[in-house]
């Protein structure tokens, strides 16, 4: 059986969750099969984006789990983009807009200054707004962005459209 179908049977779908009309899917069922877990470690990996990039950029909060495994394999630094409050030190920070809301994500000035290539780290593309936000702080302060990664994409929101960065999507709905 293939990664994409393992995955498929693994993802739960929670309708109306967070809200009314939002189709919730649930990567974090793929956790509870460490070889499966470890596959998709390793195909996410094993992306040109990732392989291109001296850090990855893992996205609060459950890009921090595929930002960690990635960062482990690989033996590269993970760097974390989190929201208000979470943070200490002096900090970049942006707004972005998401299909139920909006919120802010920020990353400590210190911890991007001696990397120039990064790789964005997701579970899931949307609309595309949290990945924006952070392409956006890293091209701000002349930092490239050599992709997204993430499990899961939501095609038929078109949150690539928002993205100028290469995508790796693992599965798409």
């Amino acid at each position: 059986m293939s990664l994409k179908s393992k995955l498929q049977k693994k993802i739960r779908s929670y309708q109306d969750f967070p809200q009314k009309d939002i189709l919730f899917r649930d990567i974090l069922p793929v956790m509870s099969d460490v070889d499966l877990f470890e596959s998709l470690s390793n195909e996410m990996c094993n992306l040109k984006v990732a392989e291109e990039a001296e850090a990855f950029i893992g996205i609060d909060a459950r890009g921090f789990i595929f930002g960690t495994a990635m960062a482990l394999q690989s033996k590269k630094p993970l760097i974390f983009a989190r929201k208000p409050g979470k943070l200490p030190g002096d900090l970049i920070s942006h707004s972005y807009e998401l299909e139920y809301g909006s919120n802010t994500l920020c990353l400590q000035k210190d911890a991007i200054k001696d990397f120039n290539k990064f790789c964005i780290v997701d579970d899931l593309l949307a609309t595309g707004g949290t990945a924006a936000s952070v392409e956006s702080m890293l091209n701000e302060n002349k930092k490239i962005v050599t992709g997204l990664a993430v499990v899961v994409e939501l095609s038929f929101l078109e949150g690539r459209k928002k993205l100028k960065c290469p995508i790796n999507s693992v599965i798409e709905y």
